[in-house]
């Protein structure tokens, strides 16, 4: 079901008005993959009346008043990327293409989306309802964070934008207790996963170093980020205040974990799983290509690499739903009449971490002086895979299904830890669920660097390329493996990419092509290293290259099929 975008489908429907409206950076694609859509159906299914404004024309009020005023509020996300991300590339070049806009040209999402339909909802609607913020976008930049694409540190989007309210994370629950805090007329100061703006910090809060602070002193950037990591999990995590010149951002501890049949409930919602014809129209979306037949089996990552922002969003505690749910969406998906048999990912953030989790972390919460997998697994997550193994087993049988594709990648140094199914998981992975390759993201070599990343060892990665090859001889399948690395990752010199280069010609035998330059997106560990050249858990100074034009040496001495350029020294 279609969550109406046009006024002729208001009429259809025989609404005169809608209780929520959400304004999104990307064109509307009902899919559970897709954060809008998602809330929107959550909305929906308890009863309000809910419409969608994808991609609106920012000068011009046609779009953005098309469906009229909204009864509650109006939820604004910038889209499943943040638009700096969406728009730039890491050396700050425009980027051509999206794959969330119709046709694939990048010129319907603005820089700063978030800001920018804020003021635009309040050009046309002076005293309107509240405006809420959502998505990645504005659940990262929720507090004072290092923007790189303005080289500064920039204070909470919810004061940027002179929206109202903010919800992070995944916000499934904390939507709904907004929704009827709006309409009954509640405080609203209560709801987990919320931040909002207020004169006074309340008493028994988290006071993070104020706005002028953290601008000025990097060592309060670093406490402050630091406070604000801890203080994310659903068990420990207490309400938070920073100052921005006379007023406090205040939010408040996170949603609660789901349970599993509330999971469960959210993925059987009656989404279309295709773009909106009003949208369709104006051209197909690439995306498309890559969510419509792919299953979200569970959400959240233990991994906790430094670079990435999936434990500040979706949180450290993996929650996952039931088999049968998996197994039912997979049924739907193969009575759709233009699915050709095949599921192009079945997975999450790292998908082989479905149906195990550490127990003390699902009644306590997450450790704050240790981590699930760095340096190596704690032997409180008993890594079990045996789960997997049976979903994969069952969802290979349903009728229809030709072929299942594990597009979301796995931790490879999870197999190793786990005796009893590490290896038939593998074996079953490259008997039944790779066609050709298989994706894996070692990112570097060097010690010192994927320390600073959070990351395994180069140890872990050539025992999985031996045992993925072994397996392969032994199934008489010609596969390989493709790898992924970041150049230019703060404490990354030339000498290192030198070596790494060594590594993969040597030990892997290739060249690679996917070759990244870190990008410092807002609110991960590796940004903080990054605005402060500082390694902030043993507050060390690093050498941070931040040239555009060395950066991109780094990268391009991985890419060379002969290591023949001598490149200048960098400390």
């Amino acid at each position: 079901m279609f969550l109406p975008t046009t006024k002729k489908e208001l009429e259809t429907l025989g609404w005169d008005r809608l209780d929520v409206i959400l304004v999104s950076g990307d064109s509307y694609i009902d899919s559970p993959h897709i954060g809008i859509s998602v809330i929107g159906h959550i909305l929906s299914n308890a009863g309000y009346r809910v419409g969608i404004i994808a991609q609106p024309d920012i000068n011009s009020p046609d779009d953005i008043t098309r469906l009229g005023e909204p009864g509650l509020f109006w939820g604004v996300s910038a889209g499943a990327v943040d638009s700096m991300v969406a728009n730039y590339t890491a050396s700050k070049k425009p980027r051509k293409q999206d794959d969330y806009t119709p046709g694939g040209i990048n010129n319907r999402r603005p820089d700063r989306a978030v800001l920018v339909y804020t003021n635009l909802i309040r050009r046309y609607y002076k005293n309107t309802k509240p405006i809420v913020l959502g998505g990645i976008e504005a659940s990262l930049r929720r507090i004072a964070h290092y923007d790189y694409w303005s080289n500064k540190i920039r204070g909470s989007i919810l004061f940027d934008s002179k929206a109202d309210y903010l919800l992070y994370g995944m916000a499934d629950t904390s939507v709904l207790q907004l929704a009827e805090a709006l309409a009954k007329g509640k405080d609203i100061s209560n709801i987990r996963g919320l931040a909002y703006k207020s004169v006074a910090a309340p008493e028994n809060c988290v006071l993070l170093p104020s706005l002028e602070e953290v601008s000025n002193d990097k060592l309060k950037f670093i406490q402050s980020y630091k406070l604000f990591y801890n203080n994310n999990d659903p068990f420990s995590g207490k309400i938070l205040a920073q100052k921005h010149d006379a007023r406090f951002l205040i939010q408040n501890p996170p949603s609660k974990i789901l349970a599993q049949q509330e999971i469960d409930e959210i993925y059987g919602l009656p989404f279309e799983r295709r773009q909106h014809p009003y949208y369709e129209a104006q051209g197909k979306v690439k995306a498309l290509e890559t969510i419509q037949f792919s299953i979200t089996t569970h959400r959240g990552c233990y991994g906790e690499c430094n670079f990435c922002a999936i434990a500040v969003h979706e949180g450290r505690i993996v929650q996952w739903r039931s088999e049968t749910s998996v197994l039912n969406e997979i049924k739907k998906i193969a009575a759709m009449p233009e699915f050709k048999g095949y599921i192009t990912d079945l997975g999450g953030p790292t998908a082989n971490m479905y149906g195990y989790e550490c127990s003390k972390k699902l009644r306590q919460g997450v450790c704050h002086n240790k981590r699930c997998l760095f340096p190596s697994p704690c032997l409180m997550l008993k890594i079990d895979h045996h789960p997997l193994i049976s979903l994969m087993q069952k969802a290979r049988k349903i009728p229809g299904v030709k072929k299942i594709f594990i597009g979301s990648g796995i931790r490879y140094d999870l197999l190793q830890h786990d005796p009893g199914s590490g290896s038939q998981y593998l074996q079953d992975l490259c008997e039944f669920h790779i066609s050709g390759q298989l994706k894996v993201a070692p990112e570097h070599d060097s010690p010192k660097v994927l320390a600073l990343m959070g990351k395994p060892g180069k140890e872990a990665l050539i025992k999985f390329r031996d045992d993925f090859n072994r397996i392969n001889t032994r199934i008489g399948k010609n596969q390989f493996l493709t790898y992924y690395f970041i150049a230019a990752h703060p404490g990354c010199t030339v000498k290192d990419m030198m070596q790494l280069k060594k590594f993969v010609s040597n030990e892997l035998k290739i060249t690679p092509e996917q070759v990244q330059i870190f990008t410092p997106t807002p609110s991960t560990w590796s940004t903080v290293m990054y605005a402060t050249e500082t390694d902030p858990f043993t507050m060390e100074h690093i050498f941070v290259e931040k040239d555009p034009v060395n950066q991109q040496k780094q990268k391009n001495i991985v890419l060379e099929k002969e290591l023949t350029k001598q490149w200048p020294k960098r400390s």
